[in-house]
């Protein structure tokens, strides 16, 4: 489902409430995919606040960029690993400071994929 950009910032009930940013929506989705691994049954509407996709729309959007050449493998390593974590790469901590590089890089192309799609605002 597409939304146009111009009406993203207007919760709507019916589409439901966009990210306030891309590591939101892939700490969501990342913690819905683990539920669902552990035999829950994740659906937009639950955990109080609908949300505008399923789990699984953030990481075909990620899988979509890695297609494209936009995200390279290091990246979605980085984004499984912390995203894992529910926690971004501390850049001032010397183990983390690689992994900070490329958790920006590919928040930000995914913040601009993920905005486009109406999932973040």
């Amino acid at each position: 489902m597409n939304i146009k950009t111009s009406h993203i910032n207007n919760y709507n009930p019916e589409i439901g409430q966009p990210f306030a940013n891309a590591e939101a929506a892939w700490f969501w989705a990342v913690a819905g995919i683990d539920a669902r691994r552990a035999g829950a049954f994740v659906v937009p509407s639950r955990g109080g606040v609908r949300r505008p996709c399923d789990p699984d729309d953030v990481l075909i959007a990620a899988e979509r960029l890695y297609k494209a050449g936009q995200l390279r493998r290091a990246h979605l390593i980085v984004l499984s690993e912390f995203g894992l974590r529910q926690t971004a790469p501390c850049p001032r901590h010397p183990t983390d400071a690689g992994a900070y590089r490329f958790w920006r890089e590919a928040m930000h192309v995914l913040t601009l994929a993920l905005r486009g799609k109406g999932i973040v605002a």
